[in-house]
């Protein structure tokens, strides 16, 4: 048994596949897999449990209720979409993400020109739009400054055109939706004059986060507590960012990472030297 820590700490002896070398602060990370492959909504529930367990290691200020981000990767749950989104294709023939629109409530015709700019885009990248669906959300346990600069989230759904004999799926799929998804990050601010960010655009892969608390995020996206929701993974991250101020885009997991160190310092430091 380890011996107990005191403050300073007392790190324990190297054990195992314990070494108090890589014991470092911020930030935190955690990552859930079932070994035969089978999506369970169980898993998404572990994930989520051992996101509350790093609550330690995300940041909070004054208001308790703002965090500085948390999220989660899993799976697309294509079962619990094709009941919610009508008309989806095959499983792995449609690529989808969750984009922070512009507010509702402080932008009413903000939400309608991004949504036309993003649709432009992904026509003349050979793709179709199947579907919108506004993400239902929960912010009422959210802090002032979490909800004062709080997006809409809108949940796009793209295909291949349905006349394409040989329709796109999985990775090739997946490089088209890389191709629209930063186009819209660089042209829709211009030709909407709004902004709009996609955490994930995939044929594989969904990612659920904002500027939340550990705890907040099971809540806040009632999806992930449906039944329905199933994945084989799940990556979870809680942020506390040394040198940046919170900001829904900001909170991870990426598309394929949740990195768990100040990455924009290396670069500085390399400067530096």
């Amino acid at each position: 048994m380890s011996p107990a820590l005191s403050f300073p700490a007392a790190y324990p002896p190297k054990q195992g596949l314990y070494d108090p070398a890589n014991e470092h602060d911020s930030c935190g990370v955690s990552f859930v897999a079932d070994l035969t492959a089978v999506p369970k909504h169980s898993t998404v529930e572990l994930g989520l449990v051992a996101l509350e367990c790093l609550d330690h290691r995300g940041a909070t200020n004054a208001e308790p209720n703002t965090g500085d981000g948390a999220g989660i990767l899993t799976q697309i749950p294509d079962r619990f979409y094709r009941e919610v989104i009508a008309d989806l294709p095959p499983v792995g023939y449609y690529a989808t993400g969750i984009g922070f629109l512009p507010p509702r409530d402080r932008s009413p015709d903000g939400v309608v020109k991004v949504k036309s700019a993003i649709e432009a885009i992904v026509e003349d990248e050979g793709l179709r739009v199947v579907a919108w669906r506004e993400v239902p959300v929960d912010p009422s346990g959210l802090g002032h400054q979490a909800l004062d600069v709080m997006p809409s989230f809108w949940q796009l759904v793209i295909a291949s055109p349905v006349h394409d004999g040989t329709p796109l799926a999985g990775v090739d799929l997946d490089r088209q939706a890389y191709l629209v998804r930063k186009r819209i990050e660089h042209e829709v601010s211009a030709t909407s004059g709004h902004q709009a960010y996609f955490p994930s655009l995939s044929a594989r892969t969904i990612v659920y986060k904002g500027m939340l608390t550990t705890a907040q995020l099971s809540t806040f996206f009632p999806d992930l507590a449906d039944e329905r929701f199933e994945s084989a993974l799940a990556l979870v991250h809680s942020r506390f960012s040394t040198n940046t101020f919170p900001a829904w885009p900001l909170a991870h997991p990426y598309r394929f990472i949740a990195h768990n160190g100040e990455i924009n310092t290396v670069k500085g430091n390399r400067n530096w030297m």
